[in-house]
């Protein structure tokens, strides 16, 4: 993500070029998305990439600590340490930090409904380091509007939420001034289908309602507006169609300025850049003939590079393998030294913007830029992103299925997936070729949050967990008591305990609804075997058990067996397993679907099997979602019908088996 440090036209020390030399702009700053199992585990893994030239930290939280939970509740089971490292409470945040310095690093954190608690937390570890916040450099996302819409690892309800963000951005503008409180981001809408005009309005939309919220909040004296404005970064996808990303960045870049301009009077012209950090496409990462990962890597990686003028300030790549599960520390240094040998032996940062002046760039960016800046109008029209999630969501869903069937009718091809699909064994594959969790990591961090617990002084906890909550009823800013609790020795699953007790727990829409009709050629003759089948349409229970947000798939299955004809239940996101069973119980479907993302399926499928036994359900269970190969046996054995990874993009092929499934379970 982006902290919007870097000076693009700065050489790379400050000082003034030699004689005859060759003047080279700053790098952006380097990046891996990283962070697993333990605190300990993690730290490790960032020292040594530090040691091999990355030059800012990127901490990706694991999916209890995103949500809002501790390792010992009943909800983080199979969960803990899986796409993420755990971060409980302060002593978690003195290991993972350790010997990193928080005066000196650039940090940037993936977090979003819990944002305010882990910059607490943050903000208490350096104070131990001697850091003063006003030293801080960093980001936190922060953007709830897309957890919404596209990663669902959202708390609170929408009103309550965006109070969060408005209170992270007042504090930060007087304690934390060179800390972004807020991450716009654009990449998650892209991979939940966004088109580039929706990615572009959308989630200009998001940073506008933020902005106005603050403005209009008291908290910021309009003579500091504009340095507020110039702290709202954004982070942004980077696709394969080349050409049409390198303009929808500098489409971004116009946009925004004339925003800061129009809308809030910001003068200042340093204030109004567009300064965003970007991850390439994960979306576009294929299971199927993984190694073809590396060329897509590099070619979006050269879109957000290529043109100065709205060249990322900070750069984060996957890594080849991402699509079969977490990489091992050697792929993610494969994927550092892509962004150090663009960045130090090609010529690309002796040069002013090598675009300017083309009539094709010029050309799409203004197409790009005009359409976005009438679709935001529409958002706007309609109270703004936040009031407007449901329309967003419902619009990103259908996008979504427009992209599905394109694929799977070839009109966009996918090399390796539905075009060029011979291909002969690579030798990076088999086993050990991504990195596994020990099972055992969970009940060592339980037990370490519980020994943490009953080593603090429970007393100093109790009077800022009241105090966080007077805060919470009242206007005053959230941050001040998160960080006194941050101080006592609070947990993460405390401070949100105590903010749900006050601003309640929020259900997003699935979309569903909105996209369902769109696919009904390429299902056409599943839609008619289903119209024979004995007894009417099957009734396919779609569900997703565990903290996994990630709703993309689950959502396009559902939008696929509505528009094959088969009655679907879909109840979104985040169900336990003694909800999925009540609801099997309840609604008698004929195939329950369970979609598993976070690599949680070996513990989360035997809990809901249990779950259904529970209740005497006997229904059958297919499975989709990143499954690595080794483990589909496994599962079989366990009793799971089907299978599914990203491999199998036949969205009709899938519909024509769970219609089979259906018909032998009635049989």
């Amino acid at each position: 993500m982006n902290d919007g440090s870097t000076r693009n036209s700065a050489p790379d020390d400050g000082a003034p070029d030699a004689p005859g030399a060759v003047h080279r702009d700053a790098p952006w700053l380097m990046r891996t998305y990283s962070g697993h199992s333990t605190a300990r585990a993690s730290n490790e893994l960032y020292r040594a990439n530090l040691a091999k030239g990355q030059t800012g930290l990127s901490i990706a939280f694991d999916l209890p600590t995103q949500t809002g939970y501790d390792p010992d509740d009943p909800k983080a089971r199979g969960e803990v340490g899986k796409v993420g490292v755990p971060v409980a409470h302060l002593g978690h945040m003195r290991t993972l930090l350790d010997q990193i310095p928080a005066a000196k690093m650039n940090t940037s954190m993936t977090i979003n409904a819990p944002a305010a608690w882990l910059l607490a937390l943050y903000v208490a570890n350096a104070e131990e380091q001697g850091a003063p916040t006003n030293a801080l450099r960093g980001t936190t996302q922060n953007d709830i509007v897309k957890e919404y819409l596209s990663r669902g690892t959202y708390i609170f309800p929408p009103e309550a939420s965006r109070r969060l963000i408005v209170d992270m951005v007042a504090w930060c503008a007087k304690n934390a001034p060179k800390w972004n409180p807020m991450n716009v981001c654009s990449y998650h809408l892209q991979e939940a289908g966004a088109t580039p005009v929706q990615e572009l309005a959308y989630a200009l939309a998001t940073a506008i309602g933020v902005l106005d919220a603050v403005r209009d909040s008291g908290q910021v004296e309009p003579d500091e507006f504009a340095q507020v404005f110039g702290s709202i970064s954004f982070f942004v996808n980077a696709g394969i169609r080349f050409v049409e990303e390198i303009c929808k960045l500098r489409a971004f870049t116009e946009l925004w300025d004339r925003i800061g301009l129009e809308r809030y009077g910001v003068t200042d012209a340093k204030a109004r850049r567009f300064r965003y950090g970007v991850q390439v496409n994960s979306l576009g990462l294929t299971e199927a003939q993984p190694e073809n990962n590396v060329q897509r890597i590099v070619l979006e990686m050269l879109a957000v590079t290529m043109s100065k003028r709205a060249r990322a300030r900070s750069v984060q790549l996957p890594a080849w393998n991402e699509a079969l599960g977490l990489p091992r520390p050697w792929d993610q240094q494969w994927s550092l030294r892509m962004q150090q040998v663009l960045a130090f032996e090609t010529d690309l940062l002796e040069y002013e913007d090598i675009f300017d002046g083309s009539a094709v760039i010029e050309a799409k960016t203004n197409e790009l830029r005009d359409s976005a800046w009438t679709e935001l109008n529409e958002v706007l029209d309609k109270g703004g992103a936040f009031e407007a999630v449901e329309y967003l969501k419902g619009r990103l869903v259908h996008s979504m299925s427009d992209r599905t069937r394109r694929i799977e009718s070839g009109e966009q091809i996918v090399v390796g997936v539905n075009k060029f699909t011979e291909f002969t064994d690579s030798p990076l594959g088999g086993e050990g070729n991504i990195l596994i969790v020990d099972p055992a990591v969970e009940q060592e961090t339980i037990a370490d949050v519980q020994q943490w617990r009953a080593g603090r002084n429970n007393e100093a906890v109790a009077h800022a967990l009241f105090a966080l909550r007077a805060a919470a009823e009242s206007s005053e800013n959230i941050m001040i008591p998160s960080i006194e609790l941050a101080r006592a020795g609070g947990t993460t699953g405390e401070w949100a305990a105590e903010l749900r007790s006050v601003f309640g727990e929020y259900r997003g829409p699935t979309g569903v609804g909105a996209a369902a009709g769109g696919r009904s050629h390429e299902l056409s003759a599943v839609a008619e075997y289903v119209r024979t089948i004995p007894g009417g349409p099957p009734k396919f229970l779609v569900a997703k058990p565990g903290l996994d947000g990630h709703s993309n798939g689950a959502e396009q299955i559902a939008v696929a067996a509505r528009d094959a004809g088969m009655e679907v239940i879909y109840s979104g996101i985040r169900l336990t397993p003694e909800q999925i069973a009540a609801s099997a119980r309840d609604e008698d479907p004929d195939v329950i679907g369970l979609s598993i993302l976070s690599g949680s399926h070996l513990a989360l499928v035997p809990d809901v099997q249990r779950a259904l036994a529970d209740l005497g359900v006997d229904i059958p269970i297919v499975l989709g979602g990143i499954i690595p190969e080794q483990d589909r046996e496994r599962l079989i054995a366990m009793g799971i019908t089907r299978v599914y990874t990203p491999k199998d993009y036949e969205l009709s092929r899938i519909m024509r088996d769970i219609a089979d499934i259906a018909v032998t379970h009635r049989s």
